[in-house]
């Protein structure tokens, strides 16, 4: 893949925050097969299964198990390790668990942001740092237009408002600390990055579409679904993460040209409803389980707001760093059914990572 220089990797140090996570995972082994020295600083893995524990993520890295709100810890890690770059993915990404610990997700996404960046302060051999946000911290007004990065922030409940909020935060640390005119004497250039609605192999999380498709479907229960017209920017983990690997290759080499913001987004036809998801999946899991039957109803049990449109605009990305997206939805939901139908029948999971990661690259 043009956009990203495999080479460049070789040797370098890394410190990705949130390894133990889905996205993180993937993004961890990843950076492994690219031959980085990768140092980990995260939570415990917070389901069982996961895919830290699943596919070894800990295996060919340094795994440091600690809070976002430990700052002397996560100093004393940068310290010890010295990372060029740093990956921050480290959040509480739920959206309903939000509603449920409105004061923990503010602490973790918005606190814990401002920590990271202080971490980085102390230490003089980072570079490059990749803040990682989400889709849905813009201003979400409900209309059919993708958000570019230049659109208002905002975000409805807790989760999506701490995100926006983690923004905020990078621009005073960026205008106060990082600040571009002064790029040559602290050395360091800092963006920030928004991808869609993720989806792959090894998310087991709870409220999260694919992850209670693959649980109902497994079970043989019904799969209940709150908002079937919603339509998100679904997309594989891969392609994000190609995304933020980019960007940073490029953050390293040329500093402050490429601070700010950046969306990573599917194509535009690929802003499906959820209903759409789910019949997809349906059909697909029939075709290749015979004999079973994947049956899902509508919860019309009252739930928290959720927005029902949101899209990207990710023409930024193609026309400065070289990104534009490679899977269609169908090859993504593809890929991540057979991941989880091949690890239920005993395919090892770091394995089937690297297969598929391998099969993406080229």
């Amino acid at each position: 893949m043009e956009d990203l220089v495999s080479t460049f990797w070789q040797g370098r140090k890394v410190l990705l925050t949130g390894h133990t996570g889905f996205k993180g995972g993937w993004l961890a082994l990843w950076l492994q097969q690219l031959g980085a020295e990768v140092l980990g600083y995260a939570l415990a893995p917070h389901t069982t299964p996961n895919l830290f524990t699943a596919a070894n993520v800990g295996n060919d890295m340094t795994s440091v198990i600690g809070n976002l709100s430990d700052l002397a810890r996560m100093q004393e890690a940068m310290h010890s390790h010295r990372p060029e770059i740093v990956f921050h993915l480290a959040a509480q990404s739920l959206v309903r668990a939000s509603y449920q610990d409105p004061i923990g997700t503010y602490e973790t996404n918005v606190l814990g942001t401002a920590k990271v960046l202080e971490a980085v302060r102390s230490c003089d051999s980072v570079h490059a740092i990749v803040i990682v946000t989400t889709d849905k911290c813009y201003e979400n007004r409900e209309w059919l237009w993708a958000y570019r990065e230049n659109d208002a922030l905002g975000g409805f409940d807790p989760y999506s408002n701490s995100k926006a909020c983690a923004e905020f935060v990078v621009s005073a640390y960026r205008n106060s600390f990082f600040h571009p005119a002064n790029y040559e004497q602290h050395g360091v250039a800092l963006a920030t990055a928004r991808a869609g609605n993720v989806i792959g192999g090894g998310d087991w999380s709870s409220d999260r579409l694919i992850a209670d498709i693959i649980r109902a479907f497994t079970s043989g229960e019904i799969l209940k679904i709150r908002n079937p017209q919603a339509i998100r920017p679904w997309q594989h983990v891969l392609e994000p993460l190609r995304g933020y690997l980019t960007l940073a290759q490029k953050l390293y080499a040329h500093g402050t040209q490429f601070s700010g913001a950046w969306n990573f987004g599917p194509h535009s036809t690929d802003a499906k409803p959820v209903e759409w998801i789910v019949e997809h999946m349906a059909s697909r899991w029939e075709a290749s389980t015979p004999g079973t039957k994947a049956r899902w109803e509508i919860d019309r049990a009252e739930h928290p707001h959720e927005a029902q449109m949101l899209k990207l605009d990710w023409t930024k990305a193609a026309l400065e760093l070289g990104w534009h997206p490679t899977l269609s939805l169908a090859d993504a939901l593809d890929m991540t059914l057979d991941w989880h139908k091949d690890v239920q029948a005993g395919e090892d999971a770091r394995a089937k990572c690297l297969a598929q990661l391998n099969a993406y690259t080229e």
